[in-house]
């Protein structure tokens, strides 16, 4: 008898009885923190003898919340969430799965997600046309034209694949999808004895901002797309049992503060704390007065802390917010009663609350919140509101180059007539993107400006591409039924679509004429959003600097034009009576917020808005679907194309061996995202991947993005480390310019050329490539692609001081190694340049069971002089061991299947 046999008990809620694993008796329990609870449950519930066992269980809860990361265990997700630009390419691998099980003499329906796994279209609206009445239909008869290739194939997928569900464009952000809608908080299925066990919910996503639901209490976070397809297939995730932070909130928001300035706070704090690899746990009296949509803001910002995740316990709040958002009685008497019997509830006025205990311990007084925004390029910068103009003048120099002209540009237009545009001018300001979207206080907030500002005649400036792109068609209602988007709509802030827009790049072009008025006198105009990204080359290819702020302040920003703006002593313009009109006067009291969000937001929304969730309008309805087991690939089609990572694979893999005489392809610095590794956005005719379309009959006006282009693995390769804002500092060593954008050195051919071209002459003689970089490198998005386009390029190994999570991860999971210089070491310390040859010896020892803790590093200069050094291997667990040594986690699982 094991311990899963032992803890199984009977729950009654709603009048039914249920089986469930009780993990309330267990020694031990009593001090862990709620995160570690739930990976308790997933653990005792899945014990299978082999990669699971008691011992597993009995090492949490013997968790010593000061000791190191160092025991492994298996964690398996209840669900998957995709969205489509990540979720594509997972349905791409699948598809392509079952042709090589077909190919090695398999049954192909062996490949089928065993586990709930749901789609959110969400990523692929583009702002095409703005600021009128009808743009949210225009937007999405242009999505359907650019993406029915994809969608097709989408719900192909959505006939031939068991437990996978599809959600049609238009109806929301995923994130908020899942909160408001897909989300169980407590799960239930019907067992093969006829009884239903209730279970914890859990969920990893495609996206990084999965932690939205730890707003909930549910357990998951982003994982690149790679991981995520293995978890589809009922592979359990390899991980460290994590240090936990317990983050204590106190007080309450002020008067003027909005819950962005909060998680713009707590993000600020937390990356100067270090987080990363870390479990975050907001706990204390305080969270009682922390509403759900606030608390899924603050989850949702868990990327840009650089925790693992940034969880809420289980409470009457989480209960109010299921009721809400027309969840059934039933479900919330389950969740209720599963979390008291499991010692699973958070309210620390219970007289029977035991407080847990953390590895580390941060705290914040709400009260003592005030405006902020973040940027010009990273989300962890938070500048006060008060200090904005102050920071803009210091930073902007920097943007400059002799190209810039300082003085006012003329633009004629026939949008928005003819207007004078100059340095620090907002060139988008979007409402947009999961962060806010999900929280009505910031959205009615919004609305409430949009009204005030109305009524006393000021407009956004004309240069200014307004947007409002909400997180689900619930907000539209509830901003209608409030009446505040006629206001919205006066200021251009009409609907563009239900998506995620600008905050992924899809902010669409600026007028053309404003375009090149910005690029032929190299203006550095800005762009605030309400979102969570504002990495350099993201939001627009003509925008140098983006900010993040609170919806009603991309608003304010709108009105001002510029960011060089002092909201306190710079008026917005004039009223009527010529009397001028500060941003104090237009801005709403807390008071006043709060009554139109009661007074709008109703379950009955809700109800109707997900009633028919699955069903989509009639362009998804008249889609013409192909059918089959197995997907009819079109060699033509350039949107969708049969992956080759199992091309030529074998039932058994082949030894993994030492690297030799191998170049490097990039020598990048610190910071370095998966955006720049593998942009998102547009790119132009003159790239590789340009190239490759115009070169079959693709307009440049029908590119899309690099985003939706993500089932052709033709494209994806041509764009990887191909973002505008890349500095390769590899052509600095050898002499060259340094050009912004996938641009290296060829030592093959002697010349500089693009990343692509020189890869292709690599491989083409067999030299093996590596990337060597500074800190943090991969933060950002879990982008599947910016592994998948390194191992494309023929890279073998990356070569940084430190990694961010998913993206390390994610590059074991295509076979390529991470490694990491000696501590306090750095190519410039060890004076590396990227001009050496480089050998790596050590890594087969991997062949023999042993993850070796270094591998030993022989860079040759060009005079024949060595460096050396021992760079720690990275491969964390023994599960990654056998991902690296099978050429990736796909293969690892093909051939498990296979058996």
């Amino acid at each position: 008898m094991s311990l899963r046999d032992d803890q199984l008990a009977t729950l009654k809620a709603a009048g039914k009885d249920f089986d469930y694993y009780n993990i309330a008796n267990l020694d031990g329990i009593d001090h862990l923190p709620y995160s570690l609870k739930v990976l308790v449950e997933n653990l005792v519930r899945n014990i299978d003898g082999a990669n699971i066992t008691d011992e597993h269980v009995k090492t949490l809860l013997d968790w010593d919340p000061n000791a190191e990361p160092s025991h492994e265990i298996q964690f398996t997700p209840s669900r998957v969430i995709m969205q489509d630009f990540t979720g594509v390419p997972c349905i791409v691998d699948l598809a392509t799965m079952r042709d090589a099980v077909k190919d090695l003499g398999g049954d192909p329906e062996v490949i089928n997600p065993q586990v709930q796994s749901d789609m959110v279209i969400d990523h692929s609206v583009q702002i095409d046309k703005y600021g009128i009445a009808d743009a949210v239909q225009q937007n999405m008869d242009i999505e359907y034209q650019r993406n029915g290739e994809r969608y097709q194939f989408l719900r192909w997928g959505q006939q031939a694949f068991k437990n996978f569900r599809v959600v049609p464009p238009g109806t929301g952000i995923i994130h908020q999808v899942n909160i408001e809608y897909l989300a169980k908080v407590v799960m239930s299925k019907a067992e093969a004895n006829g009884n239903t066990l209730a279970y914890l919910d859990s969920c990893v996503g495609t996206d990084s901002h999965t932690t939205t639901e730890n707003g909930l209490g549910v357990l998951g976070w982003g994982v690149g797309g790679i991981e995520a397809e293995a978890a589809m297939l009922g592979q359990p995730i390899s991980m460290l049992v994590p240090r936990v932070v317990g983050f204590k909130l106190t007080g309450s928001i002020p008067e003027g503060v909005t819950a962005t300035d909060v998680v713009l706070t707590i993000t600020d704090m937390l990356r100067k704390h270090g987080v990363v690899g870390k479990f975050v746990e907001f706990y204390g009296e305080g969270i009682a007065s922390v509403p759900l949509a606030n608390r899924a803001t603050i989850g949702n910002m868990g990327p840009e802390f650089g925790s693992t995740c940034g969880i809420f316990p289980i409470d009457n709040v989480t209960l109010d917010y299921l009721r809400l958002t027309g969840r059934s009685e039933e479900q919330v008497a389950l969740v209720e009663a599963y979390a008291k019997a499991n010692k699973l509830w958070g309210d620390a006025s219970d007289p029977d609350y035991v407080e847990p205990q953390y590895s580390e311990y941060e705290e914040l007084d709400l009260g003592t919140v005030v405006p902020s925004i973040a940027g010009p390029k990273r989300p962890q910068d938070r500048i006060l509101l008060s200090e904005a103009k102050s920071m803009f003048e210091k930073t902007a120099p920097v943007y400059e180059t002799e190209r810039t002209v300082k003085d006012p540009v003329t633009v004629s237009t026939d949008f928005r007539g003819d207007f004078d545009i100059e340095n620090g001018d907002v060139a988008i300001a979007s409402i947009t993107s999961c962060t806010n979207t999900s929280n009505p206080s910031v959205m009615i907030a919004a609305g409430l400006i949009a009204r005030n500002a109305h009524a006393k005649g000021l407009k956004p400036k004309p240069w200014v591409k307004t947007s409002l792109a909400p997180g689900s068609q619930v907000v539209a209602d509830y901003l209608k039924a409030a009446g505040l988007q006629d206001d919205l709509d006066a200021l251009g802030y009409q609907l563009v679509g239900f998506g995620c827009a600008t905050c992924i790049g899809n902010s669409g072009p600026l007028l053309p004429e404003i375009s090149e008025a910005i690029n032929a006198n190299d203006l550095t105009v800005t762009a605030v959003l309400s979102g969570n990204r504002n990495f350099e080359g993201r939001i627009s290819p003509d925008v140098k600097m983006n900010y993040l702020a609170s919806p009603p302040l991309v608003i304010a920003y709108a009105l001002a034009g510029t960011m060089d703006f002092d909201f306190e002593t710079q008026p917005l313009g004039t009223d009527a009576d010529g009397n001028d009109v500060y941003l104090k006067d237009i801005w709403p009291t807390n008071a006043e917020v709060a009554a139109v969000v009661d007074g709008s937001v109703s379950r009955e929304m809700f109800l109707k808005d997900y009633a028919s969730v699955f069903d989509g309008d009639h362009r998804w309805k008249d889609l013409d679907v192909p059918e089959g087991e197995l997907f009819a690939w079109n060699d033509k089609s350039t949107y969708v194309r049969k992956q080759t990572f199992f091309d030529g694979m074998k039932a058994t893999p082949d030894p993994v061996a030492d690297i030799h005489g191998a170049r490097v392809l990039a020598l990048l610095g610190d910071s370095v995202t998966t955006d720049h590794i593998s942009p998102a956005g547009a790119f132009k005719a003159s790239s590789p991947a340009g190239k490759y379309l115009t070169e079959r009959g693709v307009e440049p006006k029908n590119f899309n993005s690099y985003g939706s282009r993500r089932g052709n693995h033709e494209i994806m390769v041509r764009g990887t480390f191909g973002n505008i804002r890349l500095r390769n500092q590899l052509l600095a060593s050898v002499g060259e310019e340094v050009t912004p954008g996938g641009f290296t050195y060829d030592f093959l051919a002697k010349k500089p050329t693009t990343i692509f071209e020189a890869s292709r002459d690599y491989i083409d003689n067999k030299v093996p490539l590596v990337v060597l970089a500074g800190k943090e490198y991969g933060t950002g998005s879990s982008r599947d692609w910016a592994a998948k386009g390194t191992v494309m390029l023929g890279v073998k190994a990356v070569i940084t001081e430190s990694f961010e999570r998913i993206h390390r991860s994610n590059l074991i999971g295509m076979g390529v190694l991470p490694l990491q210089f000696p501590a306090g070491e750095s190519y410039e310390s060890l004076g590396l340049n990227g001009t050496e040859t480089y050998d790596i010896a050590g890594v087969e020892k991997l062949n023999e069971g042993v993850t070796p803790k270094t591998v030993h590093v022989t860079a040759t200069h060009e005079d024949g002089s060595k460096t050396e050094f021992d760079a720690v291997v990275r491969i964390d667990t023994p599960g990654e061991a056998d991902y690296y040594r099978n050429g990736g986690i796909l293969q690892y699982v093909l051939r498990n299947l296979m058996k």
